[in-house]
């Protein structure tokens, strides 16, 4: 039976899903809303769909919704996500940096309302041995983070130290923290590095580490973690979204491929 979804957020990552859904997926779902704090955008949005779906207010949207995808802001992605699993709804969250340190809340919300709370891998890869090696002992997990400048731009961290990025000329370590202060200091920039420390041992024992240079051409993630099962190393080199160079293309190619399994679930690759 094909699934209605509603799509909270319609800048770059909403945007993408929302057409690649339409196009190539119409016979497992239908738009059927969309929300946005800017109301235009969505009204734009929803011009450009074959479904035309409704643009809604967040409650309307829930109550028109078997799935909601969440591409709006880590600022909103808990609250967000709790009301949706409150009234029984699968959600999809791509902010995920907002539920750092309350995900098992949103787990226990989930279990208790039988619905179901997913978490696309985003811009990394090695999640699946991530979550295998967990069923043992993991003694580290580290993440090494390489962005242009202009991908860190107007980040908190950036500006309250007056980081001059104009004026990195190499390799510069312009971050080295535990996942969850990389998340305070860069809400839109390193929400791997907390889905990373979902999957694995915490936000205080995942270590991060973003380096910059103008050198860099693309954002790559680079993923080592040891423990009983051995050593893992991962490394992601994304192309940035052309309209967003915060975002890896990656992030909503990833969505669109978890949204697949879980409309189609007669097969399940990986861990």
């Amino acid at each position: 039976m094909k699934k209605n979804i509603g799509i909270v957020g319609c800048g770059t990552i909403g945007s993408f899903i929302a057409k690649t859904l339409d196009k190539e997926l119409k016979t497992l779902a239908t738009i059927v809303a969309l929300c946005d704090i800017d109301n235009a955008r969505a009204e734009d949005l929803c011009g450009s769909l074959s479904s035309k779906p409704s643009v809604v207010s967040l409650n309307s949207l829930i109550e028109k919704s078997d799935i909601v995808v969440e591409a709006a802001s880590g600022s909103s992605s808990f609250d967000l996500a709790k009301q949706a699993l409150l009234n029984k709804k699968d959600v999809l969250v791509m902010s995920i940096g907002g539920l750092l340190g309350k995900s098992e809340t949103l787990f226990e919300i989930a279990r208790k309302n039988k619905a179901k709370i997913i978490l696309p891998s985003g811009a990394i890869c090695g999640l699946d041995g991530i979550k295998s090696a967990g069923t043992g002992v993991v003694r580290r997990v580290t993440l090494t983070t390489r962005k242009p400048p202009k991908g860190l731009m107007g980040a908190p961290y950036i500006i309250a130290n007056k980081i001059d990025l104009d004026a990195i000329t190499d390799d510069y370590i312009i971050f080295e923290g535990t996942a969850q202060e990389a998340v305070k200091a860069f809400p839109k920039n390193i929400n791997v590095s907390a889905l990373l420390s979902i999957a694995g041992i915490g936000a205080e024992r995942t270590i991060v580490k973003i380096v910059t240079s103008p050198k860099y051409t693309v954002n790559s993630h680079e993923v080592e973690a040891e423990g009983d099962f051995g050593r893992l190393i991962t490394r992601t080199e994304n192309v940035p979204s052309p309209q967003n160079p915060k975002t890896s293309f990656l992030a909503p190619l990833s969505a669109v491929a978890t949204l697949k399994q879980h409309l189609d679930d007669c097969v399940k690759i990986g861990t």
